[in-house]
């Protein structure tokens, strides 16, 4: 890899895709190696016991930190496990979650993700990579050139009801976030079936996929949500907001079903107290 970039006028999109599509390929590689579930020595509590990070989290992260600061020195980085590194003024910045459900991995549960994005000085996002490892998935987008699986074009599914459908969603940590009951009461009349699977970013990129309907995230986090938030966009689903503030709630629908959705999660947040 060539081992600076000009920044002026702006970053090299097909250049950090590149990085970026290597960088999966072996944090990929690094999750999938055998480890011991649940007692494994490696788990250890972050904030309580439903926040924990593994050896794997922090080894993934330090290898795409080192690579990505020899490839892209100006660049700023924003990480789940070692938090953020300036770049250079008025540079774009990357945001890293090594191992997006980290619960999962570390009870032997195959269902996480290795998330990796590009933001513009104004957070807006350039670049999104998440990559599934048990099922040789990885999905990416550059903003403005639509949504990809393994090179393949996908898009939001072009259903126009929830009913009969699959809606995603994570708890925030181990408890629900304001609505969620109300909202779960709600598509379970409509016969909506509401999937709760353990990682932000494969959740979202479901959607792009056109696998589920709608997803909806409590509190959005940038370093596991802004990478599946731009595949989602670009790969024709609705966003609102369009780009969510730190912990602000976030909802995503396919385009048919945006309305439907959108009303759901308004009442549900007004109901439960969770504001509009």
């Amino acid at each position: 890899m060539p081992e600076h970039e000009d920044l002026n006028p702006g970053p090299d999109l097909d250049r950090a895709l590149e990085v970026a599509t290597g960088l999966a390929a072996w944090a990929s590689e690094a999750i999938r190696r055998p480890r011991t579930p649940a007692t494994a020595t490696d788990v250890r509590q972050k904030d309580g016991p439903a926040d924990i990070v593994t050896d794997t989290d922090e080894a993934v992260e330090a290898h795409v930190r080192e690579t990505l600061l020899r490839a892209f020195p100006g660049h700023g980085i924003v990480g789940e496990e070692y938090g953020r590194t300036e770049g250079a003024p008025g540079a774009p910045h990357w945001v890293i979650d090594p191992v997006d459900g980290t619960t999962n991995y570390a009870h032997g549960i195959g269902w996480c993700s290795f998330s990796l994005g590009l933001a513009a000085p104004d957070g807006t996002p350039l670049l999104g990579l998440v990559a599934d490892p048990w099922r040789g998935e990885t999905f990416t987008a550059v903003r403005g050139r639509g949504a990809y699986l393994n090179g393949s074009p996908v898009r939001a599914a072009d259903h126009t009801t929830l009913t009969g459908h699959v809606f995603m969603t994570e708890w925030a940590a181990h408890a629900h976030w304001p609505g969620l009951d109300t909202l779960l009461t709600d598509l379970a009349d409509r016969h909506c079936t509401v999937r709760v699977m353990g990682s932000t970013a494969l959740s979202l990129t479901q959607v792009a996929a056109g696998r589920a309907t709608a997803a909806a995230i409590g509190s959005f986090h940038h370093v596991d949500g802004l990478p599946a938030l731009l595949i989602a966009r670009e790969a024709g689903a609705v966003a609102l907001p369009e780009l969510p503030a730190y912990g602000e709630p976030l909802l995503l629908a396919a385009p048919g079903a945006a309305r439907e959705a959108e009303a759901l999660w308004r009442r549900a947040r007004e109901r439960d107290g969770g504001g509009s």
